[in-house]
């Protein structure tokens, strides 16, 4: 399961969501991959990802059309055994529970009124209840507001991706409900940071898996 943001950053970026789709044709039921804030029109087109394929395939502009195509479909969310909510950015205050999400049209326009936006945007933050979010889009959010997403929905753990950490991965708030993955390690050749994955067991007992390798992403 992979939370997002697969575009964008480094030299590559084509090669690896072109790997990742491959891998999803040939393990459907095994590969699934989430949408993040850089699987979009607007972030791809700004940040790399639009100028990559015009300089590998000839300014071919269909093609970057048809990815962000294929990006509406990536689904927002995923569930393990219904217990851990697994997302690529936050939470949002217009969609608290899991019936709320799954109504929201993957597809839809990504705006500022839209849940959307909050879901691949939004941040965790040691605060109380919500505030606007740094990014200058979503929300950032604070641990009462995990606490009753989590209760209201039956889950233990929240798991994100969307923020480097330096360990690989970060657990936030007391109760450790919510935890940020990043796999990225030396993330752009210069945060020297690690990077991470969580394994989960049929029990749903977790195991970290950190990992260094230079050179950057």
């Amino acid at each position: 399961l992979f939370l997002g943001n697969y575009i964008d950053f480094g030299r590559k970026s084509l090669e690896v969501i072109q790997l990742l789709l491959c891998l999803k044709i040939k393990y459907p039921e095994n590969i699934f991959l989430l949408r993040g804030k850089h699987e979009t029109a607007e972030v791809s087109r700004v940040f790399g990802f639009y100028d990559e394929i015009k300089r590998k395939y000839e300014k071919n502009i269909k093609l970057w059309k048809n990815f962000v195509q294929v990006f509406t479909c990536l689904p927002l969310a995923a569930l393990v055994e219904k217990k851990i909510f697994c997302i690529s950015g936050g939470l949002s205050p217009k969609a608290l529970s899991l019936d709320e999400i799954k109504l929201i049209d993957r597809k839809g326009e990504i705006g500022s009124e839209s849940p959307l936006e909050d879901l691949l945007w939004s941040d965790p933050e040691e605060i109380e209840g919500w505030e606007p979010g740094h990014r200058g889009k979503g929300y950032l959010f604070g641990r009462n507001v995990v606490k009753k997403f989590n209760s209201r929905n039956g889950f233990e753990l929240i798991v994100r991706g969307s923020q480097p950490v330096e360990s690989g991965y970060k657990y936030s708030y007391k109760e450790n409900s919510l935890v940020t993955i990043w796999s990225a390690s030396d993330f752009k050749g210069s945060l020297e940071n690690l990077g991470a994955m969580m394994c989960v067991d049929k029990e749903l007992n977790r195991e970290m898996i950190v990992w260094k390798l230079s050179g950057g992403t």
